[in-house]
């Protein structure tokens, strides 16, 4: 997993927290959680676009070539309510406003007036977990980087379904 050094969790518990109503208040509550779980609200530092699964892994292995440090990424393994365990979906972290301006097939949009149920830094809640931690300093996936990435992924796919 990138990104989970002591300092860069630090820096990204710092930057998650800076939302909350109270950061202090809700880092004490995050820590102590027993499954190290927190609800975040979207919309001030960052929106989420949720990719499904048959997309998500695909689109990152295109975004991470297109640039060398993209925003927090997010994976959720969980089964789903059918019990299946597809491939993860995954919550990339986005400018503000991006979810309102976002038309993507399968895909969900957290933004303002939104909550995210995120883990700490570092470990992993049930099936949820850090792909890419963020980096304390604010950086966030470019939208039209991540669009790019969803289409070379979906022509790939396309493509090898066809052979």
């Amino acid at each position: 997993m990138k990104g989970t050094g002591g300092r860069m969790a630090g820096a990204a518990v710092d930057w998650l927290v800076s939302v909350a109503p109270d950061p202090d208040d809700w880092r004490r509550r995050w820590e102590s959680h027993p499954r190290g779980l927190a609800l975040l609200p979207t919309g001030r530092h960052w929106d989420v676009l949720v990719l499904p699964g048959e997309i998500a892994g695909p689109t990152l292995d295109v975004l991470t070539r297109l640039t060398d440090r993209p925003g927090p990424v997010l994976a959720d393994f969980g089964p789903t309510p059918h019990g299946r365990n597809p491939a993860p979906r995954m919550g990339f972290f986005v400018p503000p406003g991006t979810s309102e301006r976002w038309v993507g097939t399968g895909t969900h949009a957290a933004g303002a007036g939104a909550w995210v149920v995120l883990p700490y830094p570092g470990r992993t809640a049930g099936g949820v977990r850090w792909l890419l931690l963020p980096d304390g300093s604010g950086t966030l996936t470019d939208p039209a980087l991540l669009e790019l990435s969803m289409h070379e992924a979906a022509a790939v796919a396309a493509g090898t379904e066809e052979e």
